[in-house]
């Protein structure tokens, strides 16, 4: 029988969340050896937004240790001797099979107990995969996914082994764009492939998504839209050789990388815990509805106070500041004293090429376009505002200072009233700067 381990606070997962809810534990006074942290990855936690940003730029390439957490907002990078330092136990390449709440028990794959007295699930998304949707030839060899350092790892040896050679990009969102420039700057020859009528669908208009189409493919990408991978072709040795789409055409591909989503893993906590929009539903502490389980970014669907409603943010932003709250929920409910509810305002933000956009609010009601968004321009700086109820309830903008980025922020806290969307057409990125 495995030994049993017992800790005042566990975090299961070891993503974003894990790794600032262990600095927001020290800030808090964490004695040695109250803290564990159980993860199924083999390294600490880690920025996971360098993967795509920077790990596979194989010229300039942001290696480990360089983006350990919370190196992503300036803090003190934590290396493994950082929490040895702090008393806090990583327990890394162990998953957890079974967590029986009731009890305070979680269970590893190989039968090791550990007992908590606070949990927090921090166990982020899983990827979805075309072989989960039984697309022909989805296992090919060459054929990656995005999620976890390994996966990083083995994309970035493919395309030094197939450089010059063709790759497949199939999703048109956030993976989709930031690794088809990747492949672009190593030398590959790029084709995305998405179902929708434009890129980023969730966050772009139509004018937005045409200004990054037109400049990707004035970078040489490919761009078919309206249709999907619908299977795979592959040589003797099971590598991927022709992504096969549904309108019955066919791409060669050498590499082909798929970044159709992701899923919230929560089947752990599945009939045990109060769910919600596909994630474990909480407060605005990240209170679960089980005393002493707290749920924490991709998983927690949480009260979103400025738009009065519950939602679900998969976003690095909100891994980090999610968990800040709820160690600080965690630490005053213990001293019997209460802190302020949390009070998010969405941010998404993306670089590629030499392009880098921010959005903060809200994209719903009508939308008003200011700015110069030819993506011949040498110097493109365009953005947009969205209007629900005569008020700016978000904006995005590409290329700003970040004064600018600050000045779109604050207006998208603040919902302004607007005049006339011809007005504020006119005005562009001053009407922010000026509130």
């Amino acid at each position: 029988m495995a030994e049993e381990k017992s800790f005042k606070y566990v975090i299961v997962g070891g993503g974003v969340a894990a790794g600032y809810a262990a600095r927001e534990f020290f800030n808090q006074g964490v004695k040695p050896g109250e803290l564990a942290i159980i993860s199924k990855e083999q390294v600490p936690p880690y920025e996971r937004p360098a993967l795509s940003k920077g790990y596979i730029h194989l010229d300039n390439k942001a290696t480990l240790p360089g983006f350990y957490v919370c190196a992503g907002s300036g803090g003190e990078r934590q290396f493994p001797m950082w929490y040895k330092e702090k008393g806090i136990e990583l327990i890394l390449g162990t998953e957890i099979v079974k967590a029986d709440l009731a009890a305070k028990t979680l269970v590893s794959g190989t039968g090791q107990v550990f007992k908590y007295q606070t949990l927090l699930a921090a166990t982020g998304s899983s990827v979805i995969r075309l072989s989960d949707f039984g697309v022909p030839g989805a296992d090919a060899k060459n054929i990656f996914y995005l999620r976890e350092l390994e996966d990083a790892d083995h994309l970035a040896y493919a395309m030094e082994v197939k450089e010059k050679g063709n790759a497949v990009v199939v999703g048109g969102g956030y993976i989709g764009l930031e690794l088809s420039a990747a492949l672009k700057a190593n030398n590959l020859d790029v084709t995305m492939v998405y179902p929708e009528p434009w890129c980023m669908p969730r966050l772009f208009t139509a004018g937005i998504a045409s200004f990054y189409e037109g400049y990707y493919a004035n970078k040489g990408i490919n761009i078919v839209k309206g249709t999907v991978a619908s299977g795979f072709s592959t040589n003797s040795n099971g590598e991927v050789t022709e992504v096969k789409l549904k309108d019955g055409r066919t791409l060669e591909a050498d590499i082909v990388i798929v970044g159709v989503g992701g899923r919230p893993i929560i089947s752990l906590f599945k009939g045990q815990v109060e769910e919600e929009k596909g994630g474990l539903k909480t407060d605005a502490f990240f209170k679960t509805s089980v005393p002493d389980v707290y749920a924490i970014g991709d998983v927690a669907t949480f009260p979103m106070k400025l738009y009065n409603d519950m939602r679900r943010v998969e976003h690095v932003d909100h891994a980090r500041k999610s968990a800040e709250q709820a160690v600080k929920a965690i630490k005053a409910a213990e001293e019997g004293n209460s802190i302020p509810e949390y009070d998010y305002l969405p941010y998404f933000y993306s670089r590629a090429f030499d392009l880098s956009w921010q959005f903060y609010g809200d994209n719903v009601g009508e939308t008003v376009m200011f700015g110069d968004n030819d993506p011949k321009s040498p110097k493109p700086k365009f953005g947009s505002y969205w209007i629900k109820e005569g008020k700016v309830v978000g904006a995005f903008v590409e290329g700003g200072t970040p004064e600018e980025n600050q000045a779109i922020a604050k207006v998208a806290r603040a919902q302004p009233s607007v005049e006339s969307l011809d007005v504020l057409a006119k005005e562009g990125l001053s009407f922010a700067t000026k509130i």
